[in-house]
């Protein structure tokens, strides 16, 4: 049976760009991120190399997450975030 952590084959490999090596535009959404959950996730990461596109999923993310106007609560957003990751054997 496979699990969340057992691979078929070797991983993909992304090319991003390192917290320490980030300037301009991602370097400030490296800086967000940081503040929002001490440090830099992966999923952040591998959107390196279109800063203006992490800055819209973040925006997007954030928007779905925590807007006020929502008719499901944060807790219900976060049940349903939580089951689609294991639904789909993500581990974080």
């Amino acid at each position: 049976m496979k699990g969340p952590l057992v691979s078929d084959g070797p991983m993909a490999w992304i090319s991003k760009i390192e917290p320490d090596e980030a300037t301009d535009l991602l370097q400030r959404q490296y800086e967000a991120a940081t503040k929002r959950a001490g440090k830099v996730f992966q999923i952040i990461q591998i959107q390196s190399l279109r800063p203006r596109l992490l800055r819209a999923s973040t925006q997007l993310y954030l928007e779905a997450m925590y807007a006020e106007d929502s008719r499901l609560s944060r807790a219900q957003r976060e049940m349903i975030a939580t089951t689609v990751s294991r639904v789909n054997d993500c581990f974080y």
